[in-house]
């Protein structure tokens, strides 16, 4: 077995969730992912879209008996020492697939090898192996330390600070119906979301809960500045989403760039902008890439505009954009695995 070593690393991810063009949604998850050799190993599995065992919303015994797997603490779930690396974010089920691997210790070292694509108790190397990718052999100490970060101190179960954590967001504005729709989708893709006109008087552990704040159009730049402070007052990070655009599967996704916290280079999507007929994108590895057109007529109707779905490869890229489909007030939604990104349409 090959002695050259790879770097394990954890990463905060994000599997984007969203009002989708076709009606249906897609579930929001927080996870960490694996970065090996300093790239996400999950960008080495085409455009999987998965996500890790290491998620945030999965109960705390659950997530600690899932590290000590991973630690070889506990034995492997699956035949052969397999163990689950990504699976389905919808239902984690097997039998919707998963990337499996066996772990092993050869000495100090933990080896990750014979990775497959598997949906049954028992895994097909030969026809469902992924054989471009490993084995990967991990200094034991390195591997150790980032893993058992995740586990609580004490005897008791939970995830620390390195775990994501599941956030909710706080809707400010006078359009109370929009945020009332807008509060209903984001709760149906799992993230929580409440309704406020301001922040003022709202305990500091309250506003912890929250990972990002929503302004509407409505809301002043006086009344902006006193949420800030108060959130500030806290000692709260949170992403600021101002001027909402009144269409909600938009607003959705608005909300979604900005909780998405993981560093710019575990990202597949890192680019959206827009220009007269076109929209230039980048993306940071081979993947889906699906751009949605949303705009607004002057009755204030939605009208939506699939303009482009394929796989795109590492780099700038510019589409075209049907004029018709951003006439008016209107905007863009690109949307990889794990990323989605919004921007305005300039008139």
């Amino acid at each position: 077995m090959s002695a050259v070593y790879a770097t394990f690393g954890l990463a905060p991810a994000m599997r984007a969730g969203g009002v989708l063009a076709d009606g249906g949604y897609q579930v929001h998850r927080d996870f960490m992912d694996f970065i090996v050799d300093g790239r996400p190993l999950l960008f080495q599995l085409s455009d999987l879209d998965a996500v890790s065992p290491l998620a945030s919303d999965v109960p705390p015994a659950i997530f600690t008996a899932q590290v000590r797997t991973l630690l070889l603490d506990a034995a492997a779930p699956l035949e052969g020492g397999r163990c689950v690396i990504y699976g389905c974010p919808e239902c984690e089920d097997i039998q919707c697939g998963a990337v499996t691997a066996v772990i092993e210790r050869d000495e100090d070292d933990f080896v990750w090898r014979d990775f497959a694509w598997q949906t049954s108790e028992t895994a097909d190397l030969e026809l469902n192996g992924y054989h471009g990718i490993g084995p990967f052999r991990f200094r034991g100490d390195a591997y150790r330390v980032e893993l058992e970060r995740l586990l609580p101190d004490g005897d008791g179960d939970g995830h620390d600070d390195a775990a994501p954590v599941r956030r909710r967001v706080l809707l400010i504005g006078a359009r109370v119906a929009v945020l009332a729709r807008l509060a209903a989708a984001l709760r149906t893709i799992g993230i929580g979301a409440d309704i406020t006109d301001g922040a003022t008087g709202v305990p500091a552990e309250e506003l912890r809960t929250y990972g990002a704040v929503a302004f509407g159009r409505a809301v002043t730049a006086r009344e902006r500045a006193g949420v800030r402070a108060a959130f500030e007052a806290a000692g709260v990070d949170v992403a600021y989403v101002d001027g909402l655009a009144p269409i909600i599967p938009v607003l959705v996704a608005q909300i979604e760039q900005a909780l998405d916290r993981a560093p710019l280079e575990c990202r597949r999507l890192t680019r959206l902008t827009s220009t007269a007929g076109t929209a230039d994108v980048e993306v940071t590895s081979t993947c889906r890439l699906r751009l949605v057109a949303y705009r607004l007529d002057r009755l204030h109707r939605t009208h939506t505009r699939e303009v482009f779905d394929g796989t795109l490869e590492p780099g700038e890229h510019r589409v075209a954009v049907d004029g018709r489909a951003v006439k008016g007030e209107a905007f863009l939604v690109a949307r990889t695995t794990g990323t989605v990104l919004v921007t305005r349409v300039p008139h």
